[in-house]
């Protein structure tokens, strides 16, 4: 009898998993690796989590190289032990379809590949625009106000998801930099935008390079979209702080914008004003649980802001996210004090009326009258950089 069956009878009988033959999911990481506190490590908590709260054994595969992609899918399949393989991102997208088509009764679930399907292929995409433009918005605006000409972003390889952020970013932006003539808060500052495409999501050298060279310029933040690479971003940021405190209160800008995860708490707080979220654990979990539950169906799952998969981070987001990095040996229970009132004094000195703009924003999106551009390819990427010449 197939694991799969045995786990349908527990969920008809109402009993509990605990004590009965377990299920298994693979989760399969591409050359990102875990470590990064971002797009891996989300796919892995949202799996790891799902495995946990219905009694699975979960198999984690990291893949060195992209040539280990097929390899690696094709051993967890060729197995039959697996009643879900997870493929985290868009790198793996062609081996995950080639997978699908030779072991056709395989369930699999992928993230950000939406142009691969078939009945055995839960694909999860995200509407990266949405949050992203939150948090354009708010460097717009929080430009303006403290007399910044720039802020950045440093990506990772030119691919359909990352235009998603750059194009809501750029969107948010310019958004922001009109609310903000609106609130009378000041002369809004000419702000523009300086991004960076690394080329890469594991040379966390030249994601540090690229901040450098922006925080030089006089970048407002550097918004983190290559995963890794915020790590040396990250530390761009510190090191200018320190180059340029005159003070005792280190915090205030140049702010590091995390991706993903909720990236607010590193650094103890001091830099992290706002994250894009991206909750690739959601999906991960949802896909899991779809399996547990006997409603897993073939089909492309659409994540944005009003469906959980997305946000601008918030207060809770930072205590639960807080609790992450406990989970990865990186803030202490003596760290959290000190970590909140950072986050806390970054914000409250920014005014009142940009939150609030902020939030008209988010709701808007949520209600669907505005709608934030996206690009799916170069030629449309062009089309919006052409359309908000920041």
């Amino acid at each position: 009898m197939k694991k799969i069956l045995a786990l349908v009878l527990v969920a008809l009988l109402g009993l509990s998993l605990v004590g009965f033959a377990k299920g298994k999911v693979a989760v399969v990481l591409d050359v990102g690796g875990r470590g990064d506190l971002s797009f891996n490590d989300m796919g892995f908590k949202g799996t790891d989590q799902a495995a946990k709260d219905f009694g699975l054994e979960m198999t984690e595969v990291q893949c060195a190289t992209a040539e280990d992609y097929y390899p690696n899918i094709q051993l967890l399949a060729q197995s039959g032990e697996y009643d879900l393989i997870i493929c985290v991102g868009f790198l793996l997208g062609d081996a995950l379809g080639q997978a699908a088509k030779d072991f056709p009764n395989q369930k699999f679930a992928v993230i950000d590949v939406g142009w691969i399907t078939g009945p055995n292929i839960m694909n999860f995409v995200y509407r990266e625009n949405e949050a992203s433009a939150l948090v354009g918005a708010l460097a717009g605006m929080v430009a303006s106000h403290v007399g910044y000409r720039y802020t950045g972003a440093v990506m990772g390889i030119e691919i359909p998801v990352l235009y998603h952020f750059e194009a809501g970013y750029r969107f948010g932006i310019d958004w922001g930099l009109k609310k903000y003539n609106e609130l009378g808060l000041g002369i809004p500052a000419d702000v523009k935008l300086l991004y960076t495409y690394t080329g890469t999501f594991s040379d966390i050298a030249k994601g540090k390079a690229a901040a450098q060279a922006q925080l030089e310029q006089g970048a407002l933040a550097v918004l983190n979209v290559a995963g890794p690479l915020g790590i040396g971003m990250l530390e761009a940021v510190t090191e200018k702080h320190v180059a340029m405190r005159t003070t005792t209160a280190p915090a205030g800008p140049p702010y590091f914008f995390g991706v993903d995860a909720n990236q607010d708490y590193l650094a103890m707080g001091l830099y992290g004003l706002a994250s894009v979220m991206k909750r690739v654990d959601y999906g991960c979990y949802t896909a899991v649980k779809a399996v547990v539950e006997g409603t897993f169906v073939g089909k492309v799952v659409s994540l944005g802001i009003k469906e959980g998969g997305g946000s601008m981070s918030k207060k809770q987001d930072l205590l639960d996210f807080i609790e992450f990095g406990k989970g990865a040996g990186i803030v202490t229970d003596a760290d959290v004090p000190t970590i909140i009132a950072n986050w806390e004094a970054n914000r409250n000195a920014i005014p009142a009326a940009i939150w609030a703009a902020v939030d008209e924003l988010e709701q808007a999106i949520i209600a669907g009258t505005i709608v934030v551009p996206t690009a799916e390819s170069g030629p449309e990427m062009q089309a919006i950089r052409a359309q908000y010449p920041l």
